[in-house]
């Protein structure tokens, strides 16, 4: 049985960073799994500055939608695995149509092969429960589909993180402890 460290907290709250900083922590190969498409140029500078502040410690495999398939042919390539991020896998499952009772099957199966996995995996999501309730459907809808999942993945992870005010606090195991960066 593998670790699951679930990584939450709003935008650019040092989630990501954090989580380089965990797998680093990890001997051998590490795999960094991306979930952004590049659809626009401001994203495609973002993903070239991430690209570059992982410098060689990291093989990244793109996989915006195929996110359990991508997780099993990693199987015995990696020692340890940062997803980043649940949520845009969700939201470019989301656009395509996926409904809403596969997706939480395929978390499901996301959250069984990373518990099952010979590699420690990362998973970096943002929370978006938290803030006011999305005027359109299709923002309710996502809401709704990312707290699913956190909780989904959350039941069956080893350790969670929540990044909040610019700290990271350690909420499992606990008790809940602020975590100071390395």
């Amino acid at each position: 049985m593998s670790r699951v460290t679930l990584i939450g907290g709003g935008v650019r709250s040092g989630k990501s960073a954090f989580a380089l900083r965990l797998a680093m922590q990890h001997a051998g190969t590490r795999a960094f799994v991306a979930t952004a498409e590049a659809r626009d140029a401001e994203m495609r500078a973002r993903i070239a500055r991430h690209v570059t502040e992982r410098g060689n410690h990291f093989v990244t495999v793109e996989a915006p939608r195929e996110l359990e398939y991508t997780m099993t042919r990693l199987t015995k390539r990696a020692e340890v695995v940062v997803i980043d991020c649940l949520t845009l896998w969700l939201s470019n499952l989301i656009l395509d149509g996926v409904e809403e009772r596969e997706l939480d099957a395929r978390v499901q199966a996301l959250t069984t092969l990373l518990h099952d996995a010979p590699f420690a995996s990362i998973v970096v999501t943002n929370e978006v429960g938290m803030g006011i309730v999305p005027e359109s459907p299709l923002g309710r809808r996502f809401r709704d589909v990312a707290g699913r999942a956190h909780q989904t993945i959350a039941r069956r992870s080893d350790r969670i993180y929540l990044a909040a005010l610019g700290v990271m606090l350690r909420l499992r195991p606990g008790p809940v402890e602020l975590e100071e960066p390395a």
